[in-house]
């Protein structure tokens, strides 16, 4: 503290410490060990932001088109993905991708409005019938409907034709 202080710098107490590099983050990433090696990770703050920021994105009650809600979240997404690049969590980055994709089915859903339009838009992707029958008449419970029952129709395949980056 006495030299930065001959320097006229201030330390900020709450971000500086002498400790375990486990117990801290730096930059956005943590360290963790595995196996006795000592691996680089996100930390869980930065995932805490990169969700808020991804749920900002991608609220389902703007008036714009689903591809203008990729291109505007690619942007973000490949910027991140630049920034943690060197983390070696590929499960973290995994999870995340299912997160965003499962937030862009329930956008389309909402897109589509009502049950009529929803089984007719499945069918012609080629859903199951009872599949399309259930989300058309569950046609208001977007988020609920667009987790495990569309997984097989608005595939990783359609997240990549709309131009959603991957993170993993």
């Amino acid at each position: 503290r006495r030299l930065y202080g001959r320097l006229h710098l201030t330390v900020n107490e709450a971000k500086s410490a002498v400790a375990s590099v486990f117990g801290r983050k730096f930059l956005g990433y943590a360290f963790r060990q595995a196996g006795g090696v000592v691996k680089r990770r996100v930390a869980a703050k930065a995932i805490r932001t990169f969700k808020d920021k991804v749920r900002n994105l991608t609220t389902r009650v703007t008036g714009r088109s689903l591809k203008a809600v990729v291109e505007r979240l690619g942007v973000f997404v490949r910027g991140w993905k630049a920034y943690f690049r060197l983390a070696q969590t590929p499960r973290v980055f995994n999870d995340l991708d299912e997160w965003m994709r499962h937030r862009l089915r329930a956008i389309q859903l909402k897109q589509w409005k009502r049950g009529r339009t929803i089984f007719r838009e499945l069918t012609a992707r080629g859903a199951n019938l009872n599949v399309a029958r259930q989300v058309a008449g569950n046609s208001r419970r977007w988020w609920r409907n667009s987790a495990k029952l569309l997984n097989t129709v608005l595939t990783i395949k359609w997240a990549d034709q709309l131009g959603m980056p991957r993170l993993a």
